[in-house]
């Protein structure tokens, strides 16, 4: 009899592993997918930054520091080694937009020209689907870390190698603050 209740426990034990591996490999492909999704809303507003540069050249040709700003920005996510590089330049990225868009409200012939107006309602579409991805992609990770460091499924996840994932975050404060343009 007692030679059964073993058993069982170890069988227990043994399909309770079983669960908690497949739960974090989900959980980190999960991680990916989110990534992968908001990656494609960043390719996208990636394209349409040149396009955008190009059209505010031509208005405001002595700007061109903060035209730099968000050129050297878009180079350094197209350089970036690592998802954690890439999240730091895309965060210049955001910064930089929201400089370029202060600066055109000092030129109005620039706002009311219709080839920016269509790339600007376009990127802050893409900006607002990168918003929610990003959403997205935090709440994924943090449903994964919770399991790789939670107890019984961390001795799951040492021993599969699983780590936990960065959230996706605002690293500088100036980000959080609205953009201030002075003449």
């Amino acid at each position: 009899m007692l030679l059964w209740i073993a058993l069982a426990v170890v069988v227990i034990v043994v399909l309770w592993g079983f669960s908690a591996y497949n739960g974090l490999v989900r959980g980190r492909i999960s991680t990916e997918e989110a990534f992968s999704t908001m990656d494609v809303y960043l390719k996208k507003r990636f394209d349409l930054i040149p396009n955008l540069v190009e059209t505010v050249k031509g208005y405001a040709k002595h700007e061109s520091e903060t035209l730099e700003k968000v050129i050297a920005a878009r180079n350094a996510v197209a350089a970036a080694p690592s998802d954690a590089a890439r999240v730091e330049g895309e965060n210049m990225i955001s910064g930089a937009l929201r400089q370029l868009f202060a600066l055109t409200e000092s030129y109005p012939d620039l706002k009311a020209n219709t080839n920016f107006q269509q790339l600007q309602d376009q990127l802050k579409k893409v900006e607002d689907d990168i918003a929610n991805s990003r959403k997205y992609y935090n709440a994924v990770v943090r449903e994964y870390n919770v399991k790789v460091q939670s107890i019984p499924t961390n001795i799951v996840a040492n021993i599969g190698g699983f780590k936990t994932k960065p959230l996706y975050e605002v690293e500088d404060a100036a980000q959080r603050n609205n953009v201030q343009v002075k003449f």
